[in-house]
């Protein structure tokens, strides 16, 4: 009766076009009634513990940071950069937007961010180069979620903070699964570029490329500092949000100059109104997860999931595809928040490594931002690129399977993740 009442009251809300925020806040007071203790207290209480978090500081200077890389020149540099080394193969535009959304997922953390700034810079590029504009669009709206995967990851911390895990080791535990999502898109991208006829850029030169290089070392160095900074210790996750925000400020205005301090208010509030939704989101959602608690929710849950519990692989198998479901329904941050404190409990009981679950949960919900008919990338790339939606579809899904291929395969062979991430953070 318990799940009945969460369930009815979360997807009753949202099916009358509650915010999500409100649908959670609500779904703790069904519950409280449910279980006859409800106290206007215990819901204020746990909405102000839910946004205090040192960790969750981290989240407005990310969104920050993505905000000024765009406007101030940096993201521009890294396309023109991976535009000279691989722009000249056939379809190089292609690997052009997978390889620049890798770096910049290592700046921003935003998926969105990322996409929107590829779209704005590649999608004419490749449209006038001869690419269908439906493929190159699923193209860059599959590459932009790579951004929660590859450090720093806002996702990550979102999780890390709603599962009680190391955010550090989320972030290098994601290097190398990031990486993987990448290379799959290059596979794919290869299986279907065989057929187009495009034209593509004559090869830069040796001189054009070390021009570029030099032009974006500023904005190519930052991903260094913070994996460093990371892996030694010499800054937290939120330490390291600062420094991104900071460093891509100097760097834009003193550096590259493209930034005015006049355009700062903007980039200030647009990164704020982000933040707001988010921090929002996490405040409500600690009600539901405190009563979550209180109700035993998790271990009626592991009765339903029983004939799981005994194999590990086949257990991350239902996780996995009950969040398939949930992702083309639901944004990232609300299903990380919904779903995280009633599986943690499962996932501990059967002895499944937390930051192995929580890479491959992350994973699992950046690619739900391209599954219809939410996928907010998806409406993100369309409405940039002035893509109908039904088109963007076609364009993506190739592009989707290959990435779920990758999330099959890091749930048969754990060690993908395990491994690689112990030679990060040891």
């Amino acid at each position: 009766m318990t799940i009945t009442v969460f369930l009815g009251s979360l997807l009753g809300a949202m099916a009358i076009g509650m915010p999500i925020a409100f649908a959670l806040l609500l779904c703790g007071v069904a519950l409280m009634f449910h279980l006859d203790l409800f106290d206007a207290q215990i819901v204020a209480q746990n909405v102000i513990n839910g946004a205090d978090s040192f960790p969750l500081m981290a989240v407005p200077f990310f969104m920050l940071a993505g905000e000024i890389m765009n406007a101030g020149g940096l993201s521009k540099r890294i396309v023109t950069v991976a535009m000279t080394l691989v722009g000249h193969v056939k379809g190089g535009l292609g690997y052009v937007a997978i390889l620049a959304a890798c770096i910049m997922a290592s700046l921003s953390g935003s998926a969105v961010a990322d996409a929107a700034a590829l779209s704005a810079l590649l999608v004419p590029m490749m449209v006038r180069a001869g690419h269908d504009k439906a493929r190159s669009g699923g193209l860059i709206a599959a590459s932009g979620i790579i951004a929660p995967i590859i450090p720093p990851s806002i996702g990550f911390i979102i999780f890390g903070v709603a599962a009680n895990v190391s955010i550090t080791k989320l972030f290098l535990a994601g290097i190398v699964p990031g990486l993987m999502l990448g290379l799959a898109l290059v596979v794919a991208w290869w299986l279907v570029v065989r057929g187009e006829n495009v034209t593509p850029p004559p090869r830069a030169s040796r001189g054009d490329i070390l021009r570029a290089v030099l032009d974006g070392f500023w904005a190519l160095l930052l991903p260094g500092i913070i994996i460093f900074g990371l892996k030694f210790g010499i800054f937290t996750p939120t330490e390291a949000a600062v420094v991104a925000a900071v460093y891509s400020l100097f760097v834009a205005t003193v550096i590259y100059r493209e930034l005015r301090f006049a355009q700062l208010f903007e980039l200030f509030v647009t990164a704020a109104t982000t933040t707001a939704v988010v921090m929002f989101l996490v405040a409500a959602a600690m009600v539901s997860a405190w009563m979550i608690t209180v109700a035993d929710l998790p271990s009626q849950v592991s009765e339903l999931l029983g004939p799981f519990m005994d194999s590990p692989t086949l257990l991350m198998l239902a996780i996995m595809a009950l969040v398939v479901v949930v992702g083309t329904a639901m944004d990232m941050t609300p299903t990380i928040l919904i779903l995280t404190p009633v599986l943690m409990p499962v996932i501990k009981e059967a002895g499944i490594d937390p930051i192995y679950f929580g890479v491959l949960f992350i994973i699992n919900n950046a690619i739900g931002l391209i599954t219809p008919p939410v996928g907010t990338v998806l409406n993100v790339v369309a409405g940039v690129s002035k893509i109908s939606m039904g088109s963007l579809i076609r364009g993506v899904w190739p592009f989707m399977l290959a990435q779920l291929i990758v999330l099959a395969l890091l749930i048969l062979f754990p060690s993908l993740v395990t491994v690689p991430a112990r030679w990060f953070y040891g």
